[in-house]
């Protein structure tokens, strides 16, 4: 499968719903909606993206928008070391701290820019200052998503055994939290499947990777495997619908599908093959990256021609034509990751 002919547009409109603050949150329709401002949860997933496209193109426009996205970051930061989240158009932040998500989501951005080869050290530096600034706030976390983020920010680190040790009791933690509310046929670190869902065995993935406890890699298996079971249907993903969700005992909710998922379930099932080389979980990725182009419950696209943007969904009656900084970050992220795989794997079977 070639994905080289989507660079172009997304990144286009990553450009668009970017200005000197931030990248938007929302949009109505293919603009940026300025009304409801910018979040961190946001600026610091298009870090990601912007770092990912840094590494595979090495354009200086790249660079600028990191350099954005971070300043970001060190504007939303507490003293304390936690984060703000909200900002409305007038740069004004509209809470004095934002959730324990949006944290680990910062650690996760973090992580993934200071081990990059291709950025700078004076960038490098500034995201260590933040990290540094963080540190106290880890042994507070209640969050299992904001744990999971926090692990893989960290999976990107290791080096000492300050690192490893929090790696280590993070993961830990979530173990235990799966064996609390693992029941019968009920594989979950919770009673319900919410958002977010793939980020949880993608971190014990990880962790295993660096700890290497048999404990991380039957949790991350079995987890992901209950995951697959509830969102593969017909040959195709379908994620966890968020009006509703999944509650134990209950069945999922059909929809409103919404382009994250696809993201993170993709980069667990990409984690997935790398340990085991199992190529069914390659193929669960690429089917979780064909969700944005059609292999989907409605058979329609996620991409706007025009624009080179994910729309914000699918809903019971069809696409939801907005265009915000979630989806096309989702989108760009599996794009990046997806294409770079099959790149591989291809110049691996030129070579035989």
């Amino acid at each position: 499968m070639n994905f080289s002919d989507q660079k172009l547009g997304f990144v286009d409109y990553l450009y668009t719903l970017t200005d000197d603050t931030g990248i938007f949150q929302h949009s109505v329709y293919g603009i940026p909606d300025p009304r409801k401002g910018y979040t961190t949860d946001d600026n610091s997933r298009a870090l990601i993206l912007a770092v990912m496209l840094l590494e595979n193109f090495k354009e200086k426009n790249f660079s600028k928008l990191i350099s954005e996205y971070l300043a970001f970051l060190l504007n939303a930061q507490n003293e304390n070391g936690t984060f703000k989240n909200f900002m409305n158009y007038q740069r004004v932040f509209m809470e004095e701290e934002g959730s324990e998500d949006c944290f680990g989501r910062c650690m996760w951005a973090l992580g993934r820019t200071i081990s990059s080869p291709a950025i700078p050290e004076n960038i490098k530096r500034t995201c260590q200052h933040l990290l540094n600034k963080s540190l106290e706030n880890w042994p507070k976390l209640t969050s299992p998503r904001a744990k999971a983020s926090c692990i893989v920010g960290l999976s990107y680190l290791i080096g000492t055994d300050e690192i490893t040790g929090h790696i280590e009791t993070l993961s830990m933690e979530l173990v235990s939290q799966y064996e609390k509310y693992k029941d019968g046929d009920w594989h979950w670190f919770e009673n319900s499947m919410t958002y977010g869902n793939a980020f949880l065995p993608w971190s014990l993935f990880r962790a295993y990777k660096i700890l290497k406890k048999d404990i991380l890699l039957k949790t991350a298996r079995e987890s992901m495997d209950f995951l697959g079971e509830n969102t593969f249907k017909n040959g195709y993903f379908k994620p966890i619908g968020c009006n509703g969700w999944l509650q134990k005992g209950k069945t999922a909710a059909e929809y409103d599908e919404q382009p994250i998922e696809a993201c993170e379930t993709l980069l667990s099932y990409l984690e997935y093959y790398k340990i085991t080389n199992d190529k069914k979980y390659l193929d669960h990725a690429v089917k979780c990256f064909c969700w944005y182009t059609g292999q989907n419950a409605k058979s329609l696209t996620l991409i706007d021609g025009e624009t080179g943007a994910c729309y914000d969904g699918l809903t019971e009656t069809g696409v939801n034509h907005n265009q915000g900084s979630e989806s096309i970050i989702s989108y760009g992220i599996a794009l990046m990751e997806i294409s770079k795989l099959i790149a591989l794997n291809d110049q691996h079977v030129s070579q035989r």
